[in-house]
């Protein structure tokens, strides 16, 4: 298909969705699942990145915007771009999973707290756990 669908790595039941224009992981099904798909299109403000476009809204993104993610609206500005690109890695946790890290505060990756996504330091075991995803279908 054209789009993925992400797995949380420590919640496997978990994908990662927006509700009310909010990033989160929620326990798989719910409706409508077409939140949880996912268009890995190259980074916004790096090609060499990524960022996440909403099959369902696929003029928004996810971004950061003080360190939650939420799905926005692209507006073109260069600090859009920025906040809405992350480089995928090895992950965290487990190297054959991903984890996404933050163009714009590259000490921060993606990570759930209380379910929702947000940009963080990571350094301990949970936080590695919390901060690891797989890209499928």
């Amino acid at each position: 298909p054209g789009w993925n669908r992400i797995k949380s790595y420590n919640y496997p039941d978990r994908y990662v969705r927006h509700v009310n224009y909010v990033g989160r992981i929620d326990a798989y099904p719910f409706d409508p699942y077409t939140d949880a798909e996912w268009k890995l299109v190259p980074g916004l403000a790096d090609s060499s990145g990524v960022s996440f476009q909403s099959v369902s809204y696929p003029t928004r993104y996810l971004r950061h915007y003080n360190y939650q993610l939420q799905l926005d609206v692209n507006d073109s500005t260069t600090t859009f771009a920025q906040d809405a690109t992350f480089y995928r890695t090895a992950g965290l946790a487990d190297t054959s999973w991903s984890s996404f890290r933050s163009f714009n505060y590259p000490d921060r990756h993606i990570r759930h707290a209380n379910y929702v996504l947000r940009i963080d330091p990571i350094s301990t075991s949970t936080e590695k756990a919390d901060a690891t995803f797989s890209v499928g279908y």
